[in-house]
């Protein structure tokens, strides 16, 4: 029987379309991932993996798997893919265009709402006991209304327009910068979103041309009462330009759930207060999360069956 490997584990309900057609290797238990070294010591034997966008698929692991017929990111991103090299090795890749972009958008709106009502800082002043010696204080925790501000998205795929949608429902005005410029009246040019946005908020994948699109350069547009808002790839931020434009005052503040070199977070940005940080934990729901598993899951069980994934991102069949 073929095997199939996912990284961690999982309920064995989202792995259903693999009954009958694989052996299905789960990575440890308790939320962890596998180790590199395991998935390479694993890779001769393997027809599939599933990864959650962790396991960098290049060179060494595809020669380490020459049974390899298809790597399904439980994710959105691609970054960690070679597909160009995976496309002529005729190794299929796939991700999850959709099941992550409700909840992704949920947890945006959740990071402005924080961040512009200082809900993170109001936390932790009751939890310190302060309150009850302060005593009621009108005015104190006063924050920004959603309500009349100019929401500036960039990156206005599936996602960007999911938060567009909810940001309308708080009466925001939404301009947007996508890769490809558009005549609608809500289109922006980078420089010009930055310098007319109360919030912005960042939903591009990350690419050669997006690495550090949000850098000392762009961030000096911003107003200096304009808040930032990273939901899209670590490396999409210039990390330490944005420390140095928070601790000049240069904007208000930022919520982050991505890093530059994450899990590794610039210790400067644990210490200011005008700031919410959050583990990459956008995408995160159990429905979301279920879906894109048996999804990938679908994906890998059709390739094995000698049919084309649904979701793919390169096709071998091409080179392309």
């Amino acid at each position: 029987m073929q095997k199939i490997l996912i990284t961690n584990a999982v309920p064995a309900d989202v792995l259903a379309p693999l009954a009958g057609l694989a052996e299905v290797i789960q990575g440890p238990a308790g939320g962890r991932l596998m180790a590199r070294e395991d998935v390479l010591r694993l890779a001769p034997t393997l027809q599939g993996i599933i990864n959650q966008a962790e396991l960098i698929v290049d060179a060494e692991l595809l020669d380490a798997a020459p049974q390899l017929k298809i790597v399904a990111n439980v994710a959105i991103g691609l970054d960690n893919l070679d597909l160009d090299l995976m496309a002529r090795r005729g190794v299929w890749a796939t991700n999850v265009p959709d099941a992550f972009v409700e909840s992704t958008a949920d947890c945006t709106i959740a990071l402005i709402l924080c961040l512009l009502r200082r809900i993170h800082q109001a936390d932790g002043y009751v939890r310190s006991g302060q309150w009850s010696a302060d005593g009621f204080q009108p005015g104190l925790w006063d924050g920004v209304l959603l309500a009349g501000k100019t929401l500036g998205v960039v990156g206005y795929g599936r996602i960007g327009r999911a938060v567009a949608r909810r940001a309308e429902a708080f009466d925001m005005r939404v301009i947007f910068h996508s890769r490809s410029p558009s005549e609608h009246d809500g289109y922006r040019e980078l420089d010009a979103l930055m310098a007319e946005a109360d919030v912005i908020t960042l939903h591009t994948p990350l690419t050669a041309a997006t690495r550090h699109l949000i850098d000392s350069r762009t961030l000096a547009q911003m107003k200096p009462t304009a808040f930032l808002i990273n939901m899209s790839r670590g490396p999409v931020l210039h990390e330490k330009a944005l420390v140095d434009a928070l601790q000049a005052g240069k904007i208000a503040g930022a919520a982050l759930d991505v890093f530059e070199f994450e899990p590794e977070v610039h210790p400067a940005l644990l210490r200011l207060p005008n700031v919410c940080l959050t583990p990459h934990i956008g995408g995160g729901t159990r429905e979301s999360r279920a879906q894109a598993r048996r999804l990938c899951a679908e994906n890998i069980a059709a390739v094995l069956q000698g049919e084309r994934p649904l979701t793919p991102v390169n096709d071998p069949l091409l080179g392309l």
